[in-house]
């Protein structure tokens, strides 16, 4: 968040909430701090983020309690008790807000809230009437900064000034040209060096993209003026308040200019409120975080399991390759025995050999199960890791997540016989929700994009004459036409094997291989994980995953259901 967006969403908030008594503060996540405010109309809460990637203040619809055992919620419930928010100072060019607590509007301020929105040194302090440190969202000690270390019972000190010239109204067109070229800088850079509040969001908004690289001595009379009105119509938007919430590609601008607002009318467009958009870009921004995250850690996890059972399948191979060595074994324990009247030890070492060969013979049985058993394993965690790179939505990637979950811990990467003897107790509550669609035919299609799907849709909802698709060879999702329903013609088998083909490894291919049986034709495999299936028979498919892209986009989901 920079000065310019600061500045807007302050604008909104001090006509809402001066004044307006503190009530609850809570901690929503460790770096972040929920307020509720009691206004005239309500409550209202407000949210304080020192987040390195995303520092911000704005207003948020009323948050689910959490986090109010926090220390630091604690502390600003203790020593703002019986307060009211009296002042919202924003000073200068500083990304820095102080909000001001006093007994009423008209006395003193008692404690002050700062936030401080300057990227990885982002903070929060809570001052007493002194302006000595009260709490903090973290300290920093002096091997973090010699120029401003800062602990509880600190005196505050403000963040050092500010490089570059303030931005003035008033500078004209020759004066802005000339501190610009002063160095030879691109565009971009003179902007962001020269100038204090400019940010590279602003930069983005004030510049077009091939211009801002250019250098600024090497620009156009022509291009000068645009700038510099452009330059003049943020001031203006900042020195009369004109500001709206507008998407701008990745990004987001709070300010317009005169022209713009007469001929959009944003002021009267309650949709653009500053406070409303940010807290929606920053929620998505956030969550869109959040979920990547996750997805990660469980890449990583699974990965290592992978790699553990891709070793210790490894070993059993090579143990069975050993066993091999039976015979030959077997022909040396003959031939010293051939020999046993010239070394009596010969008899002995021959029997040694004798029963070494036995135990590799007795070994191979043991060996086969063991090598199925880690190839299965294998199985399933390429399919995990398929399905988790597939999911693209919350709404895919929590049931997954849940499903995961319960399978480690009920042992389907472990040992199967233990995770058939736990499942009851570790399976996810609830009915699956597998993704449903319908065909051109009108048929009822179900993909599942996880194990406990699969197993739901394949084995657990199957009925007589509905059809299993799944890409040959390949880890992917189980889909299940409901041909029971109804007739199937060409058209809604083509779409079945493309969703398979689609929902599966080989999506980026043109053409993929799917086998397309009949669900009386599934079987469980006795102790396997979740959603792992045999079958006898089965016709080969040839898919085309893109066409699936559009049916997804086009056919009708059924009620209740997510877009993948």
């Amino acid at each position: 968040m920079d000065v310019t967006s600061l500045k807007a969403v302050l604008a909104e908030l001090r006509p809402l909430l001066l004044p307006s008594r503190f009530e609850k503060a809570q901690q929503g996540s460790p770096q972040a701090l929920q307020l509720g405010l009691r206004c005239l109309d309500g409550v209202r809460w407000l949210e304080l983020s020192w987040l390195a990637e995303a520092p911000r203040l704005h207003a948020i619809a009323p948050p689910p309690r959490q986090g109010d055992g926090s220390t630091l919620a604690r502390q600003l419930q203790h020593g703002l008790r019986g307060l009211a928010l009296v002042d919202l100072v924003q000073s200068g060019w500083e990304r820095v807000v102080e909000l001001g607590f006093a007994r009423r509007p008209s006395e003193p301020v008692e404690r002050w809230l700062v936030l401080e929105l300057m990227g990885r040194h982002s903070n929060l302090f809570l001052l007493d009437e002194a302006r000595q440190v009260v709490a903090l969202a973290r300290q920093v000690r002096q091997q973090q900064s010699r120029l401003r270390p800062i602990a509880t019972g600190d005196p505050y000190q403000s963040p050092p000034p500010l490089q570059g010239e303030p931005p003035s109204p008033g500078e004209s067109l020759a004066q802005w040209q000339a501190r610009l070229t002063l160095q030879d800088l691109p565009l971009r850079e003179a902007l962001l060096r020269s100038y204090q509040g400019v940010s590279p969001a602003l930069v983005r908004q004030l510049v077009e993209p091939p211009l801002a690289e250019a250098p600024a001595a090497g620009l156009a009379p022509e291009q000068w003026q645009g700038l510099h009105e452009r330059w003049s119509a943020w001031l203006g938007a900042l020195q009369h308040q004109r500001f709206a919430y507008a998407s701008k590609g990745d990004g987001y601008a709070c300010w317009v200019d005169a022209q713009a607002l007469s001929d959009n009318a944003l002021a009267a467009n309650p949709g653009c409120s500053v406070n409303a958009g940010l807290a929606r870009y920053y929620g998505d921004r956030l969550q869109r975080r959040q979920h990547l995250r996750l997805q990660q850690q469980w890449q990583q996890r699974l990965e290592l399991l992978r790699n553990k059972e891709q070793q210790q399948l490894e070993a059993q191979q090579a143990l069975l390759h050993s066993s091999d060595q039976a015979d030959d074994l077997q022909r040396q324990a003959d031939a010293l025995l051939c020999e046993a009247h010239r070394d009596p030890l010969a008899a002995s070492e021959a029997q040694k050999l004798y029963r070494r060969a036995k135990r590799l013979r007795r070994s191979v049985t043991a060996v086969k199960s063991r090598i199925d058993l880690h190839q299965e394993r294998l199985q399933w965690l390429e399919a995990s890791l398929t399905y988790l790179d597939q999911a693209d939505t919350e709404a895919v990637l929590t049931p997954l997540v849940l499903d995961l979950a319960a399978a480690l811990e009920a042992g389907a990467a472990g040992d199967g016989r233990r995770q058939g003897q736990r499942r009851g107790s570790s399976q996810p509550e609830g009915v699956p929700q597998p993704l449903e669609l319908r065909s051109p035919g009108g048929l009822r299609l179900q993909v599942g994009r996880n194990h406990r799907q699969n197993a739901w849709i394949s084995l657990r909802q199957a009925r007589r004459g509905d059809l299993w698709f799944h890409a040959q060879e390949c880890p992917g999702s189980h889909v299940v036409l409901k041909a029971s329903e109804g007739p199937c013609g060409d058209a809604d088998l083509a779409a079945a094997a493309d969703l398979a083909a689609y929902f599966s490894r080989a999506r980026g291919n043109g053409r993929v291989a799917v086998v397309m049986v009949s669900t009386d034709d599934l079987q469980r495999i006795p102790g396997a994980a979740p959603g792992t299936v045999r079958h006898r028979g089965g016709t080969v498919l040839w898919a085309v995953p893109a066409q699936a892209a559009a049916l997804l986009a086009s056919a009708p989901t059924l009620p209740g259901e997510a877009r993948p």
